[in-house]
């Protein structure tokens, strides 16, 4: 044992062994010499637990490599550490994940809310513009009314179309669509929520909006940055337009092994022809006529179809007490017979009509 006489002066106690004393406090004997000498050095001060963090660092991250890092922060302050290790490779600077991670931590740039989950497994179309994606997104800043329209295309994730909107009526959403497919050409196929019908399409379940999930996702990428970096709304949308570009050629994203949507799109074959031919149903087909209200009539009863298809022909398929409406190749409602009721579809697809 120890014991103190007087000022920094111990005498050796020697009541146990130094083995036993060092089994009783759970250290090894090299342990346990080791802090006798320095016990024998400096005393009582000697044996307090010291830091093993190490007086210098050769593997730290050099302090103007770090201001890179944190100014990238900053100029993306909605990214994670793997988008960002990518830009700056882009630049020479090949730094690891993780270090980025570390820095934005020390700099206090980055929180737990900030991690995002990983999106869970879905579909994708093999080829661009098989099929878009497109969707509303609600007000982008409290207190105003603007939103966007938005069109992605499911293969690459190109953003097409980020479009402030007033309302989702169906002239605002033509307006955009045709300026998109003159840019772009036309896909093969839409997928949408319950809305407006345009050419061949798919929608989305209903009330299953994860069908729809890649541009679900952007619109979380959407308000991520919104909220960061605060546009000004009498700018929006030369912001939207500058966010696009950026999404599209800038940023990198997991699911295209970190490279950006440009590399894995190109404009669709199919060119936009804003006068096309006159749809043909086949020969013996029962055709109608959508009144001025977006309405059909059949025996007497009046069914609501769509007000974007005003003037349009639909062509009745009838199954028991069921029919089903068509407009060109694309099942857009049923309608019940026995209830005189007009309803949405579950699914919609461009097979051939029956």
């Amino acid at each position: 044992m120890l014991t103190r006489c007087s000022g920094r002066s111990f005498t050796l106690r020697r009541e146990h062994s130094f083995r036993a004393l060092c089994q009783e406090y759970g250290i090894s004997r090299p342990t346990g010499y080791e802090r006798l000498s320095r016990f024998r050095l400096d005393g009582v001060d000697g044996i307090v637990e010291r830091s093993r963090r190490p007086l210098y660092s050769p593997e730290r991250t050099p302090p103007e490599l770090e201001q890179q890092v944190v100014a990238m922060r900053q100029r993306y302050p909605d990214w994670g550490a793997r988008k960002l290790q990518v830009l700056l490779c882009r630049r020479g600077l090949g730094l690891p994940a993780t270090t980025i991670h570390r820095i934005l931590l020390r700099h206090g740039l980055v929180r737990d809310a900030d991690r995002n989950q990983t999106a869970t497994q879905g579909f994708e179309r093999s080829a661009p513009n098989e099929l878009w994606q497109m969707d509303f997104k609600g007000p982008l800043q409290r207190g105003e009314k603007l939103g966007t329209l938005s069109v992605l295309d499911d293969h690459s994730r190109y953003l097409v179309t980020l479009q402030l909107v007033t309302s989702t009526s169906g002239e605002q959403v033509r307006e955009h669509l045709e300026g998109a497919f003159a840019e772009a050409g036309v896909p093969e196929a839409m997928l949408m929520d319950h809305g407006t019908p345009w050419w061949g399409l798919h929608w989305s379940l209903v009330r299953h909006p994860q069908t729809q999930g890649k541009v679900e996702r952007f619109h979380g990428e959407l308000q991520r940055a919104m909220d960061r970096r605060q546009p000004a709304t009498e700018q929006l949308q030369a912001w939207l337009d500058q966010f696009r570009w950026e999404h599209n050629y800038v940023r990198p994203h997991e699911a295209l092994h970190m490279e950006t949507p440009a590399q894995h799109w190109n404009p669709s074959a199919k060119r936009y022809d804003p006068r096309p031919p006159e749809w043909e149903y086949p020969e013996g087909s029962y055709v109608l006529k959508v009144d001025s209200d977006g309405k059909i009539k059949l025996h007497r009863q009046h069914y609501v179809i769509s007000r974007a298809l005003i003037g349009e022909r639909v062509q009745l398929v009838t199954l028991e007490q069921r029919v089903l409406v068509y407009y060109c190749r694309a099942l857009v409602r049923e309608l019940d017979l026995d209830q005189h009721r007009s309803t949405i579809v579950d699914r919609c697809w461009s097979e051939d009509v029956p």
